[in-house]
């Protein structure tokens, strides 16, 4: 066929509630756990309004700073929420412990919405945590970029929202 322009690329999504029920989902341990902690936020827009149909997905160490292997059972690390109206999303979880060297706890976050042709990764820091101050990817980002990394301790909770556009934008790693 002469003349035929190629297809466009296709957005993620939609998506759709089987694609949650292979996980806990957004609870990767029950609230009653020793050590859990909420971590909570919502996703927004270059205007600062909420992106209703965005997931978010984390992988983590435990709490002792260790990466389930493939074959876990019980603690895969791996949690999955779909964000609310108001681009709300949370998960309880454990505070990774130290994975050793200079990095410091964090959780990785994964960020599919309608719009986006690939994911987004991102990390999510805890405010309240010494070790950052010895991180190297936060050394090397530095400054206000750094900060959109931390999730800070407010309510109960750590508060991470996710900035995909403008003055608050969120750093975003390739992959």
């Amino acid at each position: 066929m002469t003349g035929a322009a190629p297809t466009p690329s296709q957005t993620v999504g939609p998506f759709f509630d089987l694609g949650f029920r292979w996980l806990d989902g957004s609870e990767l341990v029950p609230a009653s756990h020793p050590g859990a902690i909420r971590i909570e936020g919502q996703v927004l827009d270059g205007r600062g309004d909420p992106v209703p149909d965005a997931v978010i997905e984390i992988f983590q160490a435990d709490e002792h700073g260790h990466f389930p292997p493939a074959t876990a059972t019980a603690w895969r690390g791996l949690g999955r929420c779909l964000c609310d109206e108001s681009g709300h999303y949370h998960f309880v979880t454990v505070k990774p412990g130290s994975l050793g060297g200079d990095a410091a706890p964090h959780i990785d976050v994964s960020v599919f919405a309608r719009g986006l042709l690939q994911r987004l990764v991102t990390r999510c820091y805890f405010g309240d945590e010494g070790a950052n101050a010895d991180d190297p990817l936060l050394h090397g980002i530095g400054g206000d970029r750094a900060s959109t990394l931390l999730a800070r301790a407010d309510q109960g909770a750590y508060r991470f929202d996710i900035h995909l556009q403008g003055a608050k934008e969120t750093a975003f790693f390739a992959w």
